[in-house]
């Protein structure tokens, strides 16, 4: 399951970031749902980051 999570998050990201990088060369604007999905990845590897971060530090204090 892990591994399906991990290869959709990673198609999804890079069909974003070359679409955003095609319209910038392109200098057209962003398409807005290319903007929501560019924004809710980005709140997704933070959010991830944090919990990940926070699960290191308690075993670190806490073992």
């Amino acid at each position: 399951m892990m591994e399906f999570a991990a290869l959709t998050y990673g198609l999804l990201a890079s069909v974003i970031l070359s679409a955003a990088q095609r319209n910038r060369r392109l200098a057209r604007p962003h398409p807005p749902l290319l903007l929501y999905t560019g924004y809710v990845l980005c709140g997704l590897s933070a959010g991830v980051a944090v919990i990940l971060a926070y699960i290191a530090l308690s075993q670190f204090v806490g073992g």
